[in-house]
C-alpha cells in the first residue's frame, strides 16, 4: 500500500527492527524511527501499533486511523526518504488528544529525530 509517497510496513521483522532504532515519547503516541541505510529500498515507510491495552476494538480502530492521518499528513513534508516510521498508540490518549496537538507533536519529534 502506497498513499502520499509512504509504503506501509507490512512485515513483522521490519516492526521489530524499527524497535531496535532511535524511540521518542510524546504524550498521544510514541514513535520509533530506523535508519534503513543505502543498500535497502528508498522511500518512507511507516508502520502503526495499537495494542488491546488502548481499549476494545472500536478504541483501537479509531485510534489507528488517527494515527494514519497524523502521519499522512506530517511525514511527506517532514519525514526523510530511507527511514521507517513507526507510530504507537497510547493509552486512553492517542483516540481523545486533540488533533491538531498530535499533528504538532510529530512535527517537533521528526525535528528532534532528524537534527
Amino acid at each position: 500500500m502506497q498513499t502520499n509517497g509512504l509504503i506501509a510496513l507490512k512485515k513483522r521483522a521490519d516492526y521489530l527492527k524499527a524497535a531496535a532504532g532511535m524511540r521518542r515519547s510524546t504524550p498521544g503516541f510514541v514513535l520509533q524511527v530506523r535508519n534503513r541505510g543505502e543498500k535497502e529500498p528508498k522511500g518512507i515507510r511507516v508502520g502503526f501499533t495499537c495494542s488491546k491495552k488502548l481499549g476494545n476494538a472500536a478504541t483501537r480502530n479509531r485510534a489507528k486511523r488517527r494515527l494514519r492521518e497524523v502521519a499522512r499528513l506530517t511525514l511527506p513534508e517532514h519525514g526523510r526518504n530511507g527511514f521507517d516510521y513507526v507510530l504507537i498508540g497510547r493509552r486512553h490518549v492517542t483516540a481523545s488528544r486533540d488533533f491538531a496537538t498530535m499533528l504538532e507533536d510529530l512535527k517537533h519529534v521528526l525535528v528532534e529525530v532528524h537534527n
